[in-house]
């Protein structure tokens, strides 16, 4: 397969070294500049491309970036991309980083907001691990410890094609439904970094409360400013149970 990913932070980039490890084809692409990614591209053997060049004839495209960048993509930059090409949004909305977004303080799915951005149909995914869940996290099919990631969309075969990509990194998917039920998925929600297999996955989705994610997303938020950038990746065990607890996930399953 040929993927495009625009955005190499820690999501994006471990992406890249996950992907062209299972032998598919990567182009990625990022803000500071190609010359910064000479080093990904000698270790995973990924090309670093430009904007325009990363989304060019490929089978899905990666979005990893923070949400206050995604209104400063070029306009028109996928009216050329096949209809078929999935489009994966990673993002979530922090308004402490990303400024107040009205749509979304009004209740819009952040990922619509998106969505609507870019003008193209997206799928919802990768959103809800933390860097070094993604990292280290990822098992073996029919492993019993493997955990699952949940994907939302409007388009069937998009999310399958998406679901085969969660496979390559070691995770189940959970289709659980459309882009308009993506923020079952979003910050504050029972799903959102804790950790969970399939059948506990499943269980978090169907309980989130909509009228509660701002308020947990924020006490997340506040939990991990108490840590240096530094501890963010080895701390993931840490802070995947800490999660738990504030979101009200169920382990019980």
């Amino acid at each position: 397969m040929k993927i495009g990913i625009i955005g190499v932070g820690n999501i994006g980039g471990t992406l890249v070294r996950q992907y062209s490890k299972a032998g598919h084809h990567v182009k990625m692409t990022n803000a500071s500049g190609i010359e910064k990614l000479k080093d990904l591209a000698s270790e995973t053997g990924a090309s670093g491309v430009s904007l325009a060049d990363v989304i060019n004839d490929v089978d899905a495209i990666i979005i990893s970036i923070p949400m206050l960048e995604v209104p400063k993509l070029p306009k028109g930059l996928f009216e050329k991309v096949p209809a078929n090409t999935p489009i994966v949004d990673t993002g979530n909305y922090y308004p402490l980083r990303d400024g107040k977004i009205a749509d979304i303080e009004n209740g819009m799915p952040e990922s619509v907001w998106v969505s609507n951005q870019i003008r193209r149909p997206i799928i919802k995914a990768y959103n809800n691990i933390l860097a070094g869940s993604l990292m280290n996290s990822g098992r073996s099919k029919g492993d019993p410890q493997r955990l699952a990631l949940p994907v939302s969309g409007d388009n069937k075969e998009s999310k399958n094609l998406v679901s085969t990509l969660l496979d390559v990194s070691g995770f189940d998917s959970y289709d659980y439904g459309t882009l308009e039920e993506s923020w079952r998925q979003q910050p504050g929600s029972p799903a959102y970094c804790t950790d969970l297999n399939l059948s506990q996955l499943k269980k978090a989705i169907a309980k989130t409360r909509r009228d509660l994610l701002p308020g947990r997303r924020d006490l997340g938020l506040s939990f991990i400013l108490k840590h240096k950038p530094e501890q963010f990746i080895p701390l993931y065990k840490e802070f995947a149970q800490h999660f738990r607890v504030i979101y009200e996930s169920d382990l019980e399953v």
